[in-house]
């Protein structure tokens, strides 16, 4: 078991170093130099020339890479010369929106589909199997960008059962004090009822938008391991112990179906915490998706690389934590192969 974790740790450092070199040269092959567009197109060249080594663009590249690398694991992420302050309070000021409307968004698709997959496979009633096949397909097949749309236009902008793009709290609604950045976690914690309220009232038709493909994946997923689950002879030795069918169901089919679902939830969960720009677009979420999206229209190197770092970073140790209780659920897993 130690063993395995080891490899998985390591495989995870270097898939987080392959992302940032990957990110790092994808950005720097870009024809315009940082220098003109930062200083202008009628800047003087000398003027270019040192601002171009003042922020090192003029040293080689894999030497660029280890200053930035060795400088983001220092806490130091660089400087936005197109926002004139530094990355990391730029994101910092940032993600937590971003990070809060993936929880709540996998929270969404992991519910919904363990909810809709149980409906349809306890009792295989064929219009209740058909009704959350269809569904599932439903969820997968529509753009997010257009179901949010169509969310504001008719439940917030028509029936007025939701707030519209407005953010994450109404004007009128002071946020709570910040500890985690997480409006709903921050209010909870400090009993600020009113602010966390809005601010889940506010999350709820986005969540759902962000949520609703990956809850078609996983609901087919789970559904699919269900019924092939249900068919083991095993259940049927389990139900003539006397077992009621529910019981048998919930303790036995479920935990073995749910496995692969867990690996597949760890991938969406990374996913969703790298956030969705069209879904921020849509809903003037104001999270990293903009401000990223922005610093790629502009080149702004320093703050897109350190997005995709800490993206790939949050993505691999998810994953990496979804191994580890996978071994432990598991003893298949955790269990050394034998050779021969």
């Amino acid at each position: 078991m130690i063993v395995q974790l080891a490899s998985r740790v390591v495989s995870s450092l270097l898939a987080v170093i392959g992302a940032s070199i990957v990110s790092f040269l994808l950005l720097r092959i870009a024809p315009s130099n940082p220098a003109t567009l930062i200083l202008g197109q009628f800047a003087s060249q000398e003027a270019i020339d040192n601002l171009t080594e003042e922020i090192g663009l003029e040293k080689p590249i894999w030497t660029q890479y280890w200053n930035y690398i060795s400088g983001f694991v220092r806490g130091d992420w660089g400087y936005s010369y197109s926002l004139g302050t530094d990355v990391r309070s730029l994101l910092g000021a940032k993600l937590p929106a971003t990070i809060e409307l993936g929880l709540y968004a996998f929270v969404f698709a992991f519910v919904g589909a363990l909810v809709l997959a149980l409906l349809a496979t306890y009792r295989r009633r064929p219009l209740v199997d058909g009704g959350v096949r269809g569904l599932s397909f439903l969820g997968l097949g529509i753009p997010p960008f257009w179901f949010g749309l169509m969310s504001l236009v008719l439940l917030s902008e028509g029936l007025g059962w939701f707030p519209g793009p407005d953010g994450r709290l109404d004007s009128g609604v002071a946020p709570p004090r910040d500890i985690t950045g997480l409006y709903t976690l921050d209010a909870l914690v400090t009993g600020n009822w009113a602010a966390f309220g809005d601010a889940l009232w506010h999350l709820v038709l986005p969540a759902i938008t962000l949520g609703l493909a990956p809850m078609g994946f996983l609901l087919r997923l789970l559904r699919a391991n269900l019924l092939d689950v249900s068919r083991e002879p095993f259940l049927l030795v389990v139900r003539s112990k006397g077992i009621s069918r529910w019981t048998a169901f919930a303790r036995h089919a479920l935990p073995n179906a749910f496995l692969p679902t867990l690996t597949a939830a760890g991938l969406v969960l990374g996913q969703l915490l790298a956030g969705s720009v069209l879904v921020e677009k849509v809903f003037n979420w104001p999270g990293a998706g903009a401000l990223v999206t922005d610093g790629i229209l502009r080149q702004d190197f320093t703050t897109v690389q350190a997005f995709i770092l800490l993206s790939a970073f949050v993505y691999v140790i998810v994953n990496l934590l979804v191994d580890i209780a996978s071994a432990a659920i598991d003893p298949r897993i955790r269990a050394p192969r034998s050779v021969g």
